[in-house]
């Protein structure tokens, strides 16, 4: 029997594909120390048609292995990173001095541009915050940004401020690894998803605090504060600047203008979009109920000064006429009437209480007190 040694050629398909697997084993497993990322690193992984691979490399050792295999890409998700970090990450992925620039900072208007080979989109995240009673420094919605850099081997997420967490969007994509497989547009759409259905869920939120306050200011027995009206108004246009301009971002890429993204995601961004125009129309009707709520407000507040100002008006005229008599007969003169009776003081007297009776009696059948 011959006990030749077997040899894999270099084209088999065992040789490449023993190859591939040495090729994304993690650095540990060979014995080799790899790199560790930044703190500012959330996440940092490389999938191959649609899986995660082991580990948790390096990014700079993760997008080499990517560029080496075409149905490879790394996703990097960052967390507010400094300087140093984002100079770091521009220089091995290719970014431009001005896409640097814009990682570092916050308060980014949703759009999507292209710089070069990358592809720039930009989303408002936003979180509901719990609150037992709505004060007139209550937050209710905390927003911030999340940026979506995308090129051909890989897609870096740039996230700023504590809502809209990336987490579960990663192991939401992760079980779905036909979807993953389209690259790293997928996981911008999942960025996109994930951000629209917050959006509805504070939706919800708010619908609720709506109901609350508008109880309140039709409630009998108990005044809203306007100033609590008024921040619960601010925090309603807050989120509504985070949610309406996504709607020109989604649609450019519905229109292929400025990027396509790939055909097989073409009608996956067309369900975000159509649950984004649900998002707008609930967050634009809250906004003008809030409205007619303040405006109802100001009205009930108008009233109550009114009635307030008729009171004491009311008060003032029954006032008006004791100050009235009294004035006459503090005048000294000697002819005044009843000076020389022997019961004239408490006539007077008696004729002021009348008086004020009756006009009070009249005030309070007219309404006025």
């Amino acid at each position: 029997m011959d006990q030749r040694p077997v040899r894999l050629r270099s084209g088999s398909g065992l040789s490449a594909l023993l190859r591939r697997l040495l090729r994304w084993q993690p650095a540990e497993a060979l014995g080799v120390q790899s790199r560790a990322n930044p703190d500012a690193v959330v996440d940092c992984a490389v999938y191959v048609d649609g899986e995660r691979q082991p580990g948790r490399p390096h990014y700079a050792e993760a997008y080499e292995r990517c560029r080496r295999d075409r149905n490879a890409f790394v996703w990097l998700g960052l967390h507010e990173p400094n300087a140093a970090v984002m100079a770091g990450v521009g220089e091995i992925f290719g970014l431009d001095e001005l896409t640097v620039a814009q990682a570092l900072t916050d308060g980014h208007r949703p759009t999507v541009q292209r710089h070069g080979d990358v592809v720039l989109l930009v989303l408002r995240t936003a979180g509901y915050v719990e609150h037992a009673e709505l004060t007139k420094d209550s937050e209710v919605i905390d927003t911030g940004d999340v940026m979506v850099f995308l090129g051909d081997r890989f897609v870096i997420t740039v996230r700023h401020g504590a809502a809209g967490a990336l987490a579960p969007v990663r192991a939401g994509i992760e079980r779905r690894p036909a979807l993953l497989s389209e690259g790293p547009w997928a996981v911008a759409y999942a960025v996109c998803s994930r951000m629209v259905d917050l959006y509805l869920e504070i939706a919800g939120h708010l619908e609720r605090d709506l109901e609350r306050a508008e109880e309140i200011v039709f409630a009998r027995d108990r005044a809203a504060d306007i100033q609590n009206l008024y921040q619960l108004k601010r925090e309603v246009v807050e989120f509504k600047r985070a949610v309406l301009p996504l709607q020109a971002p989604l649609r450019a890429l519905l229109e292929h203008d400025p990027v396509d993204p790939p055909r097989g995601l073409h009608r996956w961004f067309g369900d975000v979009n159509g649950r984004l125009a649900r998002a707008v129309d609930r967050v634009a009707a809250y906004d003008d109920l809030l409205t007619s709520i303040v405006q109802s407000r100001l009205a009930q507040l108008a009233v109550e000064q009114n009635n307030d100002m008729r009171k004491i008006a009311a008060w003032a005229a029954i006032a008006a006429v004791q100050t009235g008599i009294a004035g006459i007969y503090g005048m000294n003169f000697a002819n005044l009437p009843g000076l020389d009776w022997r019961y004239g003081y408490w006539a007077v007297l008696g004729a002021m209480a009348l008086a004020a009776l009756t006009l009070h009696r009249l005030f309070r059948r007219s309404g006025w007190l």
